[in-house]
């Protein structure tokens, strides 16, 4: 590889400039066509943004579930990435695996707001339903369930003497220059570089639960894949602290049918499956943003490709970009 330079534009849709036109409870739906397999964690920004704005306080239930389910999605994102990854380099048993273990947290979000991708689950105030009486049980049996399989994935890709051969040593990214490129989520945690927004910036219930933050400090391949398979035991032990204790009250806050931020710049950042997604309003007290900008973790973690990638075969690019995770839409926008 002499130089590789990834041609943007294709499925771009003028997210940002929509958003000056539809109000900030519409802003929430556009957020679901970026990181799509992130869609709950998106959706969740923009509502943490508006209510920042308007000084809402959420009740403490509408905070606890919003947690739950982000961690729900982030495993989901890494099941169908690990599936995904091994197909790329050549595993195609993973992609069967992976999915399998994805089904079961979809048909969660399903019963809970019957939706499996595209989820219009949040909303500024709270939630669109409360949790389906089913949600406590089947999240319990998926945690018990995944559990399990984990080290089946470790058995099947992590620990194959191939696989490790296609991704060690291959692709490294250094923790100056991981910082330098805006490297965000597993990609800069993996060159050791501390950056979760869970930890440094916490929101909804995650100032409650204990985590580790899953950090490496080789920086290659390897690296970025080991840190989302510890990233998804951590995210089972954050739902296991929290789903006994939901607390009981309302689901949502009553807010203005049209709602007004007052006039000022408001910033929110959330920690997606990719890395960190910045919501970043600019208001003139009307009904519509004036200026909308998200700071997404893919199009930085994009920028790094051509950095890592000189000198390796068109084989390692393969694995590379596998472990850069990339939603391309979460890029383009």
């Amino acid at each position: 590889i002499k130089k590789v330079e990834p041609d943007l534009g294709y499925i771009h849709r003028s997210i940002e400039k929509m958003c000056e036109r539809d109000s900030y409870q519409q802003i929430v739906h556009l957020t679901d066509r970026m990181d799509y397999l992130s869609s709950n964690i998106n959706n969740e920004a923009v509502c943490l943004a508006v209510e920042n704005a308007l000084q809402l306080e959420v009740p403490e239930r509408v905070k606890v579930i919003r947690t739950i389910i982000g961690e729900l999605t982030g495993i989901a994102s890494h099941t169908l990435w690990w599936g995904v990854m091994g197909m790329d380099v050549g595993a195609f048993t993973t992609f069967f695996y992976g999915f399998r273990d994805r089904e079961m947290i979809n048909d969660i979000f399903e019963e809970t707001c019957g939706a499996r991708l595209t989820m219009n689950y949040n909303m500024p105030g709270g939630l669109m339903f409360d949790i389906h009486p089913n949600f406590v049980k089947r999240t319990k049996e998926f945690v018990a369930h995944f559990k399990t399989k984990l080290p089946e994935y470790d058995a099947l890709l992590t620990n194959n003497i191939i696989f490790q051969h296609r991704t060690k040593g291959v692709g490294i990214l250094t923790k100056e220059d991981a910082i330098s490129f805006g490297a965000s989520g597993p990609v800069g945690r993996a060159s050791g570089y501390s950056c979760d927004v869970r930890v440094h910036h916490p929101y909804s219930a995650l100032d409650k639960v204990k985590f580790k933050e899953a950090m490496r400090t080789t920086g290659d391949t390897f690296a970025r894949y080991e840190v989302r398979i510890e990233e998804m035991w951590e995210s089972l032990s954050i739902i296991e602290q929290l789903i006994d204790n939901i607390p009981e009250g309302d689901y949502k806050v009553a807010t203005n049918a049209v709602i007004k931020l007052p006039k000022g710049e408001f910033y929110q950042r959330v920690e997606t499956a990719r890395g960190e997604l910045g919501v970043y309003i600019i208001s003139t007290g009307t009904k519509n943003a004036h200026r909308v900008k998200f700071r997404s973790p893919g199009f930085s973690n994009l920028s790094l490709l051509n950095h890592i990638s000189v000198g390796s075969k068109i084989g390692d690019l393969v694995a590379i970009m596998a472990t850069l995770d990339l939603v391309i839409p979460d890029i383009d926008r």
